[in-house]
């Protein structure tokens, strides 16, 4: 059976409804940086998608071909996660969209190393005839983060932060926003697929003890 880690690690993944205190450790990912509003049909944030998934697709599926990863398992793609940034915001706007910097990232499994992540990159340059180049081998160490599943639309998620940031408060803890400690969503919905009301995302905002 493939390795999910979303199964496995519930903790990251899966976390309850209600806000709570949590580290998170480090790990690697395949990244896109980028700007503006993600519904947009022709940005930046759509051609990232394809390769994100280009990369995550060409790792997983390497073992049908003569290049071998050590310590290679199979698993399922780990989900969609992204970091958010806006100019002189603490936070996200979401009345101006536009003005977003963002972070897409898919996690990689710990096997994957800069090598084998290089090779996977020119292995999809050369199969799929695309420029990868964009695509980078990206560590994050979250730390200490207020957490909480948000279950509605993309646009309702204010509420839910708000009550994150302020169960962060009452525990004693302050927001810690920087250049390098963002807004996080994980996306556990295909919002193509799911209606707004039921989608899953997990939020977390980074803090430090007061």
């Amino acid at each position: 059976m493939s390795f999910d880690y979303k199964k496995e690690y519930k903790e990251f993944y899966l976390p309850p409804k209600k806000p709570h205190i949590i580290t998170i450790p480090a790990m690697n990912f395949v990244a896109v940086q980028g700007r503006g509003d993600p519904n947009d049909p022709n940005g930046e944030y759509q051609a990232a998608m394809e390769l994100l998934y280009g990369i995550a697709f060409t790792i997983k599926m390497s073992y049908k071909g003569s290049h071998k990863m050590n310590g290679y398992f199979e698993y399922v793609v780990p989900p969609l996660e992204g970091l958010w940034h806006q100019e002189g915001v603490e936070g996200v706007d979401y009345a101006h969209k536009e003005n977003f910097e963002w972070i897409s990232m898919i996690h990689l499994p710990e096997f994957v190393t800069r090598e084998e992540f290089d090779w996977a990159v020119q292995e999809a340059t050369i199969k799929k005839k695309k420029d990868f180049s964009k695509v980078q081998f990206f560590h994050y160490d979250e730390g200490l983060c207020v957490q909480c599943m948000h279950v509605g639309s993309y646009d309702a998620e204010p509420e839910t932060l708000a009550q994150m940031d302020t169960f962060a408060e009452v525990q004693g803890y302050a927001l810690d926003f920087t250049e390098t400690r963002r807004h996080h969503e994980i996306y556990l919905s295909d919002p193509r697929r799911t209606a707004p009301e039921k989608l899953k995302t997990v939020l977390r905002h980074p803090i430090r003890t007061k």
